[in-house]
Order: structure tokens, then C-alpha cells, then sequence
């Protein structure tokens, strides 16, 4: 089990399946765990173990994108989504130029086009990470490149928003957004997540939910229509309580899924399988 790697003890399996509709498996190397470093395979069987079959894998620069490709391609449990994250489009393009940025779009473009790349993201804004004024501006013009690519290709759009939630939301008005969107690793407020309700589109919650600062994140849940409710490990980041602070992956999820379902006054089971409805409403069948 997990713990032989030294990692948190796996949580008790979740009365059914769900599924993580947004990690980052590439992310798990050595630079993070040393020589504790689990391969990919190994970290979906622990997902697995404590239920949790199925994730979304995002690939988010053209690095990972490329490593995202073919992987899913030899695992049936696993689907993708692509894009340039905005902080990368946004320093690919203030260092390297805008033929570089161009040439990442258009790798993006050509990953996207495989049956196995469900989704265009995450793509959108981040003003905590990219604050100056012409980082901003490609972080605008590359959002509103992948939501054209999602609505070309019938691809669900996974949103990144990080200190911008209006800018956000006003670009993907304007833009015209897709017939699917995803809010992922939500961060708005109850008001926000009403609008996203209003538009018919997902919000994904993490771990960030279990955190004592969260309060108006759990507010926010409260008030997100079922059919709209999706979860996320978004790992290796965000570990949930009580482990935070520690590098997250997908078993940890059902920490998750059990505050979730506390905070809506749910049932596990019954939360499950409402989450694993949605995430496949969002994502497609695999």
C-alpha cells in the first residue's frame, strides 16, 4: 500500500467509485519524492485501491502535453486534457517571443486533435503568479486562443483561475464559451459560484475545501447545483487535511469527497455516484 513509499496512509476506500477530474501524474518525479518517486502506474493502482479508478490527467505545457498523449493511449482509465497553463503562455511570450508562443499553440493545437485528449485546458488567468501588465495581456489573448480550439473541436474547456475571477468570467462571456466548461480547483465565492450555476458550468472542488481559512470556499459549495458538482485532487498540489502540507496524489481524494459530503449534508455513496454522473457529463465516457 501507499505508506511503504513513506507517504500518508491510505484513507479508508469510499463506499463507491469516483473519479479525479483533475491531477497532474507527470508531476510525480524525482525532484519531488527523491528516490521515493512512484511511477505513474503505481500511483493509479493506490487511486484505485480506495476508489478511485478513473482521473482526468492534465497535461499543461507542451512538455506534458506530449507525455499526456501517449500515455492515455495505453491506459484505458485514463483521458487528457491539454493547453498551455497561463503562466507558462505568458512567459513563454514576454521571454522567448511571440514565435515561440505561436509555435507552443499550435503543438497544443495538434495534441488536442487525438481521441484520447477529452479536453482544451487548463487554460485561463493568473494574476497571483503573472501580476505585470503585458504577461496579463498574453494570458488574455492565449485564453481566448483555447476557448476557439475547445469550441472547434467540441472539447470540454478546464478553466484556471487564480485572482482573476472576473476578468474570467467576462472573457469567456465575450469569447463565447463551449458547450463545457470546467472551474477547476474552484476558488470563487458563493456569489461566483451562482453565476457559474446561471452559465451551466461544472465547478471542481480539491482539497483546499478541508483547510480551516477555506470558509467561504465551503459557502461556495454549498450553493453549487448537483448536476454541476465535480471533485479534483489537483495533485501533486493541495493536499487535503490531515496531510497537508505534504505532496498530494490521487488516493488521498477520499478526505475529499467525505467533507464534501459533509458540507452538503449528503450521503457518501449518494455523493459518488452524482460525482462520477457529472464527471462523465463533462469529460465523455472512458
Amino acid at each position: 500500500m501507499a505508506r511503504v513509499h513513506g507517504w500518508p496512509e491510505a484513507p479508508e476506500p469510499l463506499p463507491r467509485p469516483v473519479i479525479d477530474s483533475h491531477t497532474h501524474l507527470d508531476v510525480h518525479d524525482r525532484s519531488l519524492h527523491g528516490d521515493d518517486a512512484p511511477d505513474p502506474e503505481q500511483l493509479l493502482l493506490w487511486a484505485a485501491e480506495v476508489g478511485v479508478p478513473k482521473v482526468v490527467q492534465i497535461g499543461c505545457d507542451v512538455e506534458s502535453a506530449e507525455w499526456s498523449v501517449p500515455f492515455a493511449r495505453e491506459h484505458s482509465n485514463v483521458t487528457v486534457g491539454v493547453a498551455l497553463h497561463p503562466n507558462d503562455a505568458a512567459r513563454i511570450g514576454t521571454r522567448q517571443g511571440r514565435a515561440a508562443l505561436e509555435k507552443a499553440w499550435q503543438r497544443i493545437d495538434e495534441l488536442a486533435r487525438d481521441s484520447v485528449v477529452s479536453a482544451v485546458g487548463e487554460t485561463g488567468l493568473d494574476y497571483f503568479r503573472t501580476p505585470e501588465a503585458e504577461g496579463q495581456a498574453i494570458q488574455h489573448e492565449s485564453f481566448r486562443w483555447h476557448i476557439e480550439l475547445a469550441k472547434e473541436l467540441d472539447k470540454t474547456l478546464v478553466i484556471h483561475d487564480r485572482d482573476s475571477h472576473d476578468d474570467v468570467i467576462s472573457l469567456l462571456l465575450e469569447q463565447g464559451a463551449p458547450d463545457r466548461v470546467v472551474f477547476h480547483c474552484f476558488s470563487g465565492d458563493a456569489e461566483m459560484a451562482r453565476v457559474c450555476a446561471e452559465h451551466g458550468w461544472f465547478m471542481s472542488f480539491a482539497g483546499v475545501i478541508t483547510f480551516g481559512s477555506a470558509e467561504g470556499l465551503r459557502e461556495a459549495l454549498h450553493v453549487v447545483p448537483d448536476d454541476l458538482l465535480l471533485v479534483e485532487t489537483d495533485a501533486p498540489y493541495l493536499t487535503p487535511k490531515p496531510h497537508r502540507g505534504r505532496v498530494n496524489a490521487t488516493y488521498l481524494m477520499p478526505w475529499t469527497v467525505r467533507r464534501m459530503a459533509e458540507e452538503r449534508g449528503a450521503g457518501v455513496a449518494e455523493l459518488c455516484d452524482v460525482l462520477v454522473a457529472n464527471t462523465h457529463r463533462a469529460f465523455g465516457d472512458w
